[in-house]
């Protein structure tokens, strides 16, 4: 018996080492300037273009959800592998590729050799919640890039896509370790950027439970024929689109949400009254959402020997 739970304390312990490799001062000797490097150059971008910010985020999100935080997403095509910049959740969508560039080249030139692309997307993340007026919180590093990425990985489903079902949201985050809860709050994440067309084309001309008002205003910005506007951009958050706050949500109880999987979290379902709790009040929220994304940073991450660091985050080395 004493053998058997020993060796359970071993696995739980193997289990958990990845994790434990993270920490917010992992460059605190070898790169004591990474995150007011990285800072500085988010703030440019966000100051040339505010969507940038929204951009940064969602590199993060889809970089974790497609076999973890290992910078994959950032991944050019090469001989031997086809990345995740094709993928249908992120073609002509996923963007800020030049700016995790610019920012590497700042870090490499403090440190060289030192600081991960995946940990670089992770803090750039997080800056560009801050200077859009969000939460801040300490992000945890030590991550390791992956020397390849998997388009048939991207394509696979498990990155939710904007026709989501409110069961599929739920079952996507749970995957990869994150609770309905997790999920109710990641998704404010919406209170910034913009969509396209083509993601909400469906919900503003055919669905009912939208304010009809609203429906018109996008409606006249996304005609119903297909190929018509496809790429014409739209607001996720009406209210406040360049401002971190809840929004999101009192739009969501208004049937204001953009694309259908926002409306979901607010359709009758079991996660009505997070929604409502976020919409009344901006703390709750702001708390839920950082101790989210840093749950997020923590799925399945390359650590001690595994992967590398990249020199440029397009290729391998």
């Amino acid at each position: 018996m004493a053998i058997t739970n020993i060796t359970f304390l071993l696995f739980v312990l193997l289990m958990g080492s990845s994790y434990a490799q993270l920490s917010t001062n992992f460059y605190s000797k070898t790169c004591p300037k990474v995150f007011s490097t990285v800072h500085s150059e988010v703030q440019s971008a966000v100051s040339k273009e505010n969507r940038m910010g929204a951009s940064l985020l969602r590199l993060h999100f889809h970089d974790c959800f497609v076999n973890g935080c290992d910078g994959s997403i950032l991944l050019d095509d090469t001989s031997s592998f086809t990345g995740e910049k094709t993928s249908g959740p992120n073609n002509n969508s996923v963007r800020g590729f030049n700016v995790i560039d610019n920012i590497k080249k700042k870090v490499e030139a403090v440190c060289p050799g030192v600081v991960s692309c995946a940990d670089i997307v992770a803090i750039a993340a997080r800056d560009s919640v801050t200077l859009l007026g969000g939460p801040s919180w300490n992000v945890k590093v030590g991550r390791r890039d992956s020397k390849t990425a998997s388009l048939s990985a991207a394509n696979s489903g498990v990155i939710p896509p904007p026709t989501s079902t409110l069961s599929n949201l739920i079952n996507r985050f749970r995957a990869v370790g994150l609770s309905a809860k997790d999920m109710v709050a990641l998704s404010g994440s919406h209170t910034i950027g913009k969509a396209r067309c083509t993601t909400f084309r469906a919900r503003v001309h055919n669905e009912t439970n939208i304010d009809s008002s609203f429906a018109r205003a996008r409606q006249g910005n996304c005609p119903l024929t297909a190929g018509s506007g496809d790429n014409n951009l739209a607001p996720l958050d009406i209210q406040s689109p360049t401002s971190f706050d809840n929004n999101y949500y009192k739009n969501l109880i208004n049937k204001r949400g953009l694309l259908h999987s926002d409306q979901q979290l607010h359709s009758g379902g079991s996660t009505n009254s997070q929604v409502e709790t976020y919409s009344r009040n901006a703390n709750t929220f702001n708390s839920d959402f950082a101790a989210a994304m840093i749950k997020m940073g923590d799925i399945s991450p390359l650590t001690g020997s595994n992967g590398e660091i990249r020199k440029n985050c397009r290729k391998p080395n």
